[in-house]
């Protein structure tokens, strides 16, 4: 091996190598594969595209770009490559869309939070409501302190 690079967004390792018979170099791209196994047990690959279409019925008529959605879904494939794990369950994944969504959009958060976490009453959105509105004002509390 001459050389080693991490390249598309770190989910893949670009190696640069050099025949020992010939001395031709060439190149090879070693990426990780990431499963998730839907409710009926099978699995497919990980799909940025996925997480995008199922983010963008939430957004709907809100103020989120294709960039932002883009943006999102990388984040979410690096917080679950980030596990470590070659396999997760296709509900972890939208539960690791919650947290990057809320900060996106909070209108979008909670119409996705209200499928994910399997809201059942008017109760389950108030909580969520209560917990958004209860973080808002520590972040403005912290922001008062900072000044």
């Amino acid at each position: 091996m001459v050389d080693s690079r991490v390249a598309d967004d770190g989910s893949a390792i670009r190696r640069r190598r050099q025949c020992p018979s010939c001395e031709r170099r060439f190149t090879t791209v070693e990426t990780t594969s990431l499963t998730v196994i839907k409710r009926s047990g099978i699995g497919e690959p990980f799909s940025r595209g996925k997480v995008i279409n199922g983010v963008r019925k939430a957004c709907q008529g809100r103020p989120v770009t294709e960039d932002d959605l883009a943006l999102l879904a990388q984040e979410v494939e690096e917080s679950i490559r980030g596990a470590g794990s070659a396999e997760i369950e296709a509900h972890e994944v939208g539960l690791a869309i919650l947290g990057p969504l809320q900060k996106l959009d909070k209108i979008a958060y909670l119409r996705f939070a209200s499928v994910y976490q399997a809201f059942e009453s008017l109760e389950d959105f108030e909580h969520a409501i209560e917990l958004l509105r209860h973080e808002a004002e520590l972040k403005s509390a912290a922001a008062r302190q900072d000044a």
